[in-house]
């Protein structure tokens, strides 16, 4: 049994590291902030995470600095952050990657559910089905129907194994009850570049990275995989209306931090993260990428990559994916 001044003491001691930490955590912050970006600058996820952080540094009253460390579809990055002091000064800029490689991967150095708080959903990029304009379909029936009759598989590009431009099109396959030949690349750039010269046929790509090439006339949207349809492609059905009601997949994106940091600091970023987005610049710059505002609190964050990560696990499992 405890003696009780030494309970009292205890207790004391607690009282007064709490309030020694209160003030640190309530000036929160009191220096430059780093934002891990998993991938290289210039990408989807880079460019929106740089509007996101512009409009915390303003907010904030202190830089918001977006620093790249791209590699193994996420994984770097996201090891460093997962490895970084819980202070509030080092947060990660994730995506859907948060919740492929636990699937993909046997062997991590970090594990997603158990080294980071999530803080809020931040935006989602939908995916686009793609053909090349030889293929005679003009709408998802079409598309169905083409690919069942055609005498040899068609093939399908993506931006690289386990990406989510694979996993998409792995899906939508499944739903549709298709089958097609994988064609992985290093990258959107070159998987669209052999779709528009026709040595694949079809691509589920993300939005942003389709629309130039879609008004060009060098592809055919034939669908969108948002819940509703986009602003950009307002003539693009989902594929929720056009075939597979409830369907939707997308790349989406969000912060998190270190585990073990601060409730008060993450309930901060996270007030501040959902006033970002509301701002017109913020809805401004998604417009242009084709992305959708999402903000969500930090249980409802969680819950969703949990949710995610057990979503995309079947799907792996099913398509046999691995990257180690």
């Amino acid at each position: 049994m405890i003696p009780r001044f030494a309970r009292l003491a205890a207790g004391a001691a607690l009282a007064a590291l709490a309030l020694a930490n209160a003030p640190a955590q309530a000036a929160w912050p009191e220096r430059p902030v780093t934002m891990v970006v998993p991938f290289p600058p210039g990408g989807p996820t880079d460019l929106v995470a740089r509007v996101l952080a512009k409009q915390l540094t303003d907010q904030l009253g202190q830089t918001v600095v977006i620093e790249n460390k791209g590699g193994a579809n996420g994984n770097i990055g996201m090891q460093a952050v997962a490895q970084a002091k819980p202070d509030g000064y080092t947060v990660l800029y994730n995506t859907s990657s948060i919740a492929l490689s636990p699937n993909l991967y046997t062997k991590l150095s970090f594990d997603p559910a158990r080294d980071f708080t999530a803080v809020s959903s931040t935006a989602v990029i939908p995916l686009v089905l793609l053909v090349h304009p030889s293929i005679p379909a003009k709408d998802l029936a079409g598309f169905v129907d083409y690919v069942k009759r055609a005498p040899d598989k068609l093939s399908f590009g993506s931006a690289g194994p386990g990406n989510v431009t694979h996993l998409g099109a792995v899906m939508l396959l499944r739903e549709l009850g298709l089958e097609a030949v994988h064609v992985p690349y290093r990258g959107s750039a070159p998987a669209m570049t052999d779709l528009v010269g026709g040595q694949v046929q079809f691509m589920t790509n993300t939005l942003n990275d389709s629309l130039g090439f879609i008004r060009d006339g060098k592809v055919r949207a034939l669908a969108i995989t948002s819940k509703a349809r986009s602003d950009q492609l307002p003539d693009v059905p989902t594929v929720a209306e056009a075939r597979k009601p409830g369907f939707e997949v997308g790349a989406w994106q969000g912060v998190m931090v270190p585990r073990g940091t601060p409730q008060p600091i993450v309930d901060k970023l996270n007030a501040e993260i959902r006033r970002a987005l509301q701002s017109p610049e913020m809805q401004k710059q998604l417009k242009v990428q084709g992305a959708q505002a999402l903000g969500a609190t930090p249980q409802e964050y969680d819950a969703y990559i949990r949710s995610e990560t057990r979503r995309w696990g079947e799907i792996i499992r099913e398509a046999n994916v691995k990257l180690d």
